[in-house]
This record gives structure tokens, sequence and C-alpha cells, in this order.
């Protein structure tokens, strides 16, 4: 059974930091790249950030210099270091798997995030 769940949200004042966790069982974790998405009130789902299976990152431009996606393969699992929180960073976030050039896929159930003072 595949399991697929984040963990680390929560509320934080601007300029706080979060670290977000997604935890997986039931699949060979080292073929998939990931990626992590948010999706605000009223908005689209974006991408934030994505890793492949060689490590390499690609982030949206609003987290560049502020967030950090890494995975631990001996652990299966992703992460996504958040600094300097902003009240836009405000949503619900979501952690993605997938097979590269392959339909197999996977989202967890999503974590919110809210940073408010």
């Amino acid at each position: 059974q595949v399991r697929v769940v984040e963990s680390g949200g929560g509320l934080v004042q601007p300029g706080e930091s979060l670290r977000l966790s997604c935890t997986t069982s039931g699949i060979n974790f080292r073929i998939f790249a990931m990626s992590w998405w948010r999706q605000a009130p009223g908005q689209e789902r974006e991408t934030v950030a994505n890793i492949n299976i060689g490590g390499n990152t690609v982030y949206v431009d609003s987290v560049k210099d502020r967030f950090t996606i890494s995975r631990d393969d001996a652990e299966n699992t992703l992460y996504l270091q958040m600094n300097s929180l902003r009240p836009e960073d405000t949503a619900f976030y979501y952690c993605h798997l997938q097979v590269g050039g392959s339909s197999t896929q996977y989202w967890g159930q999503g974590i919110q995030v809210t940073v408010s003072s």
C-alpha cells in the first residue's frame, strides 16, 4: 500500500521558518522525481520546487533563496525548508511524486501553512 504523508506545517509569524516533510512508503522512492506544490484560497495550485532523481532542483521565483527542497533516499522522505516566510506563502502545501516519462504519480493529502502576525 502506497502512503504519502506531509507533516511540519502550522502557524508562524512573518520571517520565521518551517520545515515540511513528506514521508513515503510502499514505493521505490529513488526512481521518483518529486515536487512541492501549494494552493492558496481562490488560486490555482502552483509548483513551488522540484527535485529530480539526480538531486537537481528548480524553484519558482517567489521562493528562490528562501526555500530549499531536498530528498533523503535512505529515509524515503522529501523535505522543504522554508525560511523568511511571508504572508503570501500562506497556502495548503502538497507533496507530489512522479516517475519520469510515466503516468505513475502520487499526491499527499496536503498540509496547511499559515504565515501571519
